[in-house]
């Protein structure tokens, strides 16, 4: 399997079935009687987990004040939206199936930030990439009316 492929499988494809488990628990959880703060916590408690592992497993201990700096707020923004979506699952009761496809709309945030911060225009076909976008929210704007 080339390098291509590997990087789609681990970046891509692995990461959804996880990200869709975890909008699944995500539900289970806040369906099952947990305060917003304890469940920030014990949500961040198995990313911290995830992290010892990968600590013990990893040789590369890489880190500068700027790269720590990105990776607190990677967490600082997640953090929130995390919350923000167990918000409206337990006091609005808004179906996952719904939210779901709304809140990876984040995408587009990603791809609009990357082509301007990256310069990553110069390496993608723009015209595929603005179908692919379109059809993302036509997509979620079917969702939100369904």
């Amino acid at each position: 399997m080339s390098k291509n492929m590997l990087g789609i499988l681990f970046g891509g494809f692995i990461p959804a079935l996880c990200y869709g488990l975890a909008g699944v628990l995500q539900k289970s959880s806040t369906q099952s009687g947990i305060s917003l703060p304890l469940y920030i916590l014990a949500t961040g408690t198995g990313v911290v987990f995830v992290g010892v592992i990968l600590v013990i497993f990893t040789p590369e201990r890489i880190i500068s004040f700027e790269s720590g700096g990105y990776a607190m707020a990677i967490g600082l923004f997640w953090g929130l939206g995390m919350t923000l979506v167990a918000v409206a699952l337990s006091k609005y009761h808004a179906p996952v199936s719904k939210l779901a496809p709304l809140y990876n709309m984040n995408t587009l945030v990603t791809v609009v930030l990357g082509l301007i911060i990256f310069s990553e225009f110069k390496e993608v076909n723009t015209v595929r990439l603005l179908i692919g976008a379109l059809l993302i929210v036509i997509g979620g704007t079917l969702v939100a009316n369904s």
